[in-house]
């Protein structure tokens, strides 16, 4: 299935949750905000929630500093 990671166009296999999409996209999901179609998903919930075809998706790493 076909799903927008960032604003680039990817190729995922059909079922897969958040968690498994960032394994295979190499992103440790420590410290991660992960936004589907404007709605962000709770960290407790990435194992759970499922990509969809056309998932419009923005992973965001929190930064530190001052």
């Amino acid at each position: 299935m076909k799903v927008r990671v960032n604003g680039e166009f990817k190729e995922m296999d059909e079922g897969i949750s958040v968690r498994g999409l960032l394994v295979a996209l190499g992103i440790e999901p420590k410290g991660i905000a992960v936004d589907i179609n404007r709605e962000i998903v709770p960290k407790s919930r990435f194992e759970e929630t499922l990509v969809r075809p056309d998932d419009v998706i923005e992973i965001v790493r929190m930064a530190g500093g001052g």
